[in-house]
């Protein structure tokens, strides 16, 4: 069913259906075949952004998750809650 999906060990309830991991962001870049700069620019955010949530280099502005999240739903591929997994679908 999904292209990526993690365990929400570290999420509460209210977080679930929020949360993007570096991980899923990475799976779901690849699976759309998109370039690090693609998804920046369909996230209006940099390229260096990108790069650093998808190493966890650091913390990034608590809305950095949500864009990237957005620009890969308008790229058609949804999270959702599966098996108590959040996954990654194409829509």
């Amino acid at each position: 069913m999904g292209i990526f999906s993690a365990e929400f060990n570290h999420v509460n309830d209210d977080e679930k259906q929020s949360v993007l991991t570096p991980e899923m962001c990475r799976a779901g870049r690849a699976y759309l075949d998109w370039t690090q700069a693609d998804l920046a620019e369909r996230a209006a955010v940099s390229r260096g952004t990108v790069r650093d949530y998808e190493a966890n280099a650091h913390a990034v502005h608590r809305s950095t998750p949500a864009l990237l999240r957005k620009a890969l739903e308008d790229g058609g591929l949804r999270l959702v809650e599966w098996d108590g997994r959040l996954a990654l679908v194409q829509t």
